[in-house]
């Protein structure tokens, strides 16, 4: 399995009164990770959307194991789970620097047109995604 690990800066105005990370942020901690695995593989979300297509969360699943703090080195790791050419399953890890996880989740994605939101194949749509996708599964890079 391929994966892509950037290191998240855990900021002040990310934590709630009980000073832990809020629970919603690492929705943002995924999409940093989930943009830097599409770079990684040359890919590029802003070409996808200069084609009016637009790739929106259709599911979100997140397990939290252990708090983040404010001031701790954090990690997100992502990959892709599943893919079937039409829905695309990211997973993701925050890890810190003991390789410990404190959150594991999953955001399932589709494509579609961005001013009707009808559903497109990426297969079809952009066949140089799903290559590299299908070699991602393989664990190829």
């Amino acid at each position: 399995m391929y994966s892509v690990k950037v290191p998240i800066e855990v900021r002040y105005q990310e934590t709630d009164q009980m000073g832990v990370v809020y629970h919603a942020n690492y929705l943002v901690w995924f999409e940093i990770g989930r943009t830097k695995f599409i770079e990684h593989l040359g890919l590029s979300y802003v070409e996808m959307e200069m084609n009016n297509v637009v790739s929106p969360v259709v599911d979100a699943q997140i397990s939290f194991k252990k708090p983040v703090k404010y001031g701790e080195k954090v990690f997100v790791e992502t990959w892709i789970e599943q893919y079937d050419g039409l829905r695309t399953v990211y997973g993701y890890k925050i890890i810190d620097d003991n390789e410990e996880v404190r959150v594991s989740g999953s955001t399932k994605h589709v494509i579609v047109k961005k001013d009707s939101f009808r559903p497109l194949s990426l297969r079809r749509t952009f066949p140089e995604w799903h290559e590299l996708y299908l070699q991602n599964i393989a664990g190829e890079k």
